[in-house]
């Protein structure tokens, strides 16, 4: 049973983790129902051997909050907050950096700004001109 006991310790969160839903074979108590898995959702309940989770499930046409309780196993930690709390981090050492150097610093995200143009060029090949077909009417 140590692998057993592993896992508990290891996966086993708090109130408000997000947690991803994946069935676990191995362990055939409290596994969520097959709509429910690779869902992300947030704990609300944490006991001895199980969480409950809040996930969004679609109905017909409307989206609903559904409590479902699942045991330890069944569930990961969510990485789809990592990278904005690792942009968190960065952005306050930038911030602190600017501010003891007196510059100011944007730290808002910014889209990729296209490619300036340019002709790409080759060696013994002509430029050919590509163009579709011109639609004629026969009647």
């Amino acid at each position: 049973k140590q692998w057993y006991q592993r896992r508990v310790a290891i996966t086993a969160g708090k109130n408000g983790d997000i947690v991803d839903i994946k069935g676990c074979g191995t362990v055939t108590k409290g596994m969520p129902y097959k709509v429910y898995h690779g869902k992300t959702g947030r704990v609300y309940n944490v006991t001895k051997r199980a969480v409950g989770v809040i996930v969004n499930k679609r109905v017909k046409g409307r989206i609903m909050a559904k409590k479902i309780n699942l045991r330890v196993e069944h569930i990961r930690h969510s990485k789809c907050r990592d990278d904005f709390l690792n942009r968190v981090v960065r952005n306050e050492l930038v911030k602190k950096e600017a501010k003891a150097s007196g510059i100011f610093v944007s730290t808002r995200r910014a889209p990729v700004v296209p490619r300036s143009a340019h002709t790409v060029k080759g060696k013994g090949i002509s430029v050919e001109e590509v163009c579709p077909i011109r639609y004629e009417f026969i009647a």
